[in-house]
């Protein structure tokens, strides 16, 4: 078998190193302390944050769409796919190493995607946009963590505690939509959700998009009510 080969390493701001790994044609994103957070194998749950949001964008001719976390730009592409044409994509990513990765190391990968005039890259805090932010999202997609909670920074815990959740529904548009990815189930998050002024389904996905492999669990809440909270 192919040994992995180490290309780079980065610090998120706040604490937390990366690094990418190449193994043939594979790729893997880690934790310094070799906890896997992507491999390019593995797209299906990622790609599924993506076109599960999209189906309750129906009839939104210009849905604005947030996305936290750049990754291997598996939910990006997958929300190009299913966008219209009037569609305004902005991606969230605090390491800009991770934005340069794109285009050096993991070029086959992301081809041209970067250059589609409906997307924005923007290299900062998710959070920060969603807190400055007044229903000017018709959908917040989260990929920044492996779950609920700050894995690769302690910071991504205030996205999913209660005052970031009350942000990202004010961030939204009436009816707009919040997906979260996760590597496991948390029946907690779920109830914060519904507590925050969101109706809530859950769905477990195949991460390979197959029948078999792991799955991962993807929350999609759209907001309800108009007043905000």
């Amino acid at each position: 078998m192919l040994p992995w080969i180490h290309l780079a390493t980065a610090t998120a701001p706040g604490g937390g190193t990366v690094r990418i790994l190449r193994r043939g044609q594979e790729f893997s994103i880690r934790l310094q302390d070799g906890n896997e957070l992507m491999n390019s194998r593995l797209s299906g749950s990622e790609e599924a944050l993506a076109t599960l949001a999209f189906d309750h964008l129906a009839g939104r001719a210009s849905p604005r769409v947030l996305i936290g976390g750049l990754g291997m730009g598996f939910t990006l592409r997958a929300a190009q796919a299913v966008a219209p044409h009037g569609a305004r994509i902005t991606v969230s990513e605090i390491v800009p190493e991770l934005v340069a990765w794109a285009g050096q190391h993991m070029a086959e990968i992301f081809g041209s995607c970067l250059l589609d005039p409906r997307v924005t890259v923007q290299t900062g805090d998710v959070g920060a946009t969603i807190r400055m932010s007044s229903a000017a999202f018709d959908a917040i997609l989260l990929d920044v963590d492996n779950g609920p909670g700050g894995l690769t920074r302690t910071d991504n815990n205030g996205l999913y505690d209660e005052r970031g959740l009350q942000s990202a529904r004010r961030a939204l548009t009436p009816g707009g939509v919040l997906a979260v990815w996760s590597a496991a189930q948390d029946a907690a998050f779920s109830e914060r959700l519904v507590r925050c002024g969101f109706a809530v389904s859950t769905h477990m996905v195949r991460a390979t998009g197959a029948r078999r492999g792991a799955r991962h669990t993807i929350w999609i809440a759209v907001r309800t009510g108009s007043r905000e909270r």
